[in-house]
């Protein structure tokens, strides 16, 4: 369950990173706030949906009856 952890913190921090970049070039201030929201909320949620599917391994569970 750690890695689930480390990755959403990478996650967010590539998020926030990609944020600040567009908010210096000038693109965040042509948005309204709340597509800004949108996007982030959209992006936090991707987030978290590959690091759920992509965590644990699979695999099958043999139980002996006696």
């Amino acid at each position: 369950m750690k890695w689930v952890s480390v990755y959403l913190v990478g996650y967010v921090l590539v998020v926030i990173g990609i944020g600040m970049a567009l908010w210096k070039v000038g693109v965040l201030e042509r948005l309204g706030g709340f597509w800004i929201a949108v996007g982030v909320i959209v992006a936090i949620g991707i987030g978290i949906i590959l690091s759920i599917s992509g965590s644990g391994e699979k695999e099958t569970v043999e139980v002996k009856r006696s």
